[in-house]
């Protein structure tokens, strides 16, 4: 029995679509004079194709640009004159934007999101494209190619599935393809890509329904609903017999060793099994990783595992650094040591209700914020075409028990279905600042 309760939130829903296909979910909640907009579009890293990578997230940057009615940077302003905040992400299956205001300017948020939906084409500029490239490349910079171990994660996807595998390539997008993107390349992807048929719209907060649906109907209504035709595609089959290796060589000053294994997609049931897992390997000091390689044996400095949400398949990922008088290689046999003990005997009940109830305590945290609910039930519009699931999450973690985790690591958990990415301090001994 989990000792976490689950919390009163407010479940009150309605789903509507408009005649060109946009999905409107709206949720009322009168507890605050705040509304939250939350726009996911179902497009991501996973849409681009090899050559063509890091449009999604260039498309995150150019669409805070400016539309044909809002002009440069006045997106931002506008949210901040009125003191609500505003921002996106881009991810592997999704881009999102999101704002959150006072109630009474409702008009403001729908009025910018609509804009940039329908009339973004009309103010790019080749311009904004240089603008916006030079920005993400700097970002890719600081973030991957001069970060410390930066380059690593790339490499665990890369190993892990195939070259024409959407998980192959990194959301952030790789320098060359960045740098070879073409205003007819921008155009092509937004036309395909950013149509109200291909989004879900969901309201959370302090308004009337059926005003609120008008509203919605007048702001985006009119808008194309006929995307571009996609291109026909067939998915690789990501699964590979063998393991797969790779050591970088890096201006570091430790070792660390990346594993990462082949799951079921976020959704089915054995991906709450590995996310418990995750929780139970590393979440706090006395998770079981934690406990062992950090502080009884002193194998490593730090150790982290989670497990993807993503759409097509997961990825379970474990990260440990070596300390500084130990082999790497040991970190990495410890950590294959505790995997096939829990493949074989399960965890035990204590670890499992431990990390069970830091799970449900997280996600009922996010469930009592405007913003984070708003993005809980885009999600689950999106990915599932339901919503209201975003209040059951936690049934699905609970019907989780000690045999299903360990059926998860013996079937998934495997030398045949994971790649293992070493960086080692570089011989010359030289460290990033």
């Amino acid at each position: 029995m989990s000792l976490v309760d689950p919390p009163t939130v407010h479940r009150e829903l309605e789903e509507h679509r408009l005649a060109n296909g946009l999905r409107v979910v709206l949720h009322r909640d009168e507890r605050l004079p705040l509304v939250t907009l939350n726009l996911w579009y179902h497009v991501g890293s996973k849409d681009e194709r090899p050559g063509l990578t890091g449009f999604a997230h260039l498309f995150e940057h150019m669409l805070f640009q400016g539309s044909e009615h809002v002009s440069g940077t006045d997106h931002f302003r506008y949210i901040q004159q009125v003191g609500g905040v505003a921002n996106g992400s881009t991810w592997y299956d999704r881009t999102n934007y999101y704002e959150t205001l006072p109630c009474h300017h409702l008009d403001l948020g729908l009025w910018l999101e609509s804009d940039r939906m329908g009339f973004f084409l009309q103010a790019l500029t080749s311009d904004k494209l240089e603008t916006q490239r030079s920005v993400v490349m700097n970002e890719r910079r600081q973030r991957v190619d001069n970060q410390p171990y930066g380059r690593a994660l790339e490499r665990v996807h890369e190993l892990l599935y195939p070259p024409d595998h959407p998980y192959h390539w990194p959301v952030i997008g790789y320098m060359d393809d960045i740098a070879a993107a073409t205003l007819d390349d921008v155009r092509s992807f937004f036309r395909t890509h950013y149509t109200p048929s291909n989004a879900v719209l969901t309201l959370a907060g302090r308004f009337d329904p059926d005003d609120a649906l008008a509203r919605v109907e007048r702001w985006f209504g009119a808008i194309d609903s006929a995307p571009a035709a996609k291109p026909p595609r067939s998915l690789p089959d990501p699964r590979f017999s063998g393991e797969r290796r790779d050591r970088l060589s890096d201006a570091v000053r430790l070792p660390r060793v990346y594993l990462a294994f082949q799951a079921p997609p976020y959704g089915e049931a054995p991906w709450y099994a590995g996310d418990l897992l995750a929780q139970i390997l590393t979440a706090g000091k006395s998770s079981v990783l934690h406990e062992d390689l950090v502080y009884r044996r002193e194998l490593a400095r730090n150790v982290a595992a989670y497990v993807l949400p993503t759409e097509l398949a997961a990825t379970f990922t474990i990260v440990a650094t070596a300390n500084p008088d130990q082999e790497v290689e040991r970190v990495e046999g410890a950590i294959l040591e505790h995997l096939d003990r829990i493949a074989t005997d399960g965890p035990s009940e204590e670890d499992l209700e431990r990390a069970r109830n830091r799970v449900l305590h997280d996600l009922y945290e996010e469930l009592q914020t405007l913003d984070a609910r708003a993005d809980l039930l885009s999600q689950c519009a999106t990915l599932f075409g339901d919503p209201a699931r975003a209040f059951t999450e936690a049934d699905r973690y609970s019907a989780v028990d000690a045999a299903a985790i360990a059926a998860f690591a013996r079937s998934y958990l495997i030398e045949g279905g994971r790649s293992v990415v070493t960086v080692m301090p570089r011989a010359d001994g030289k460290e990033r600042t």
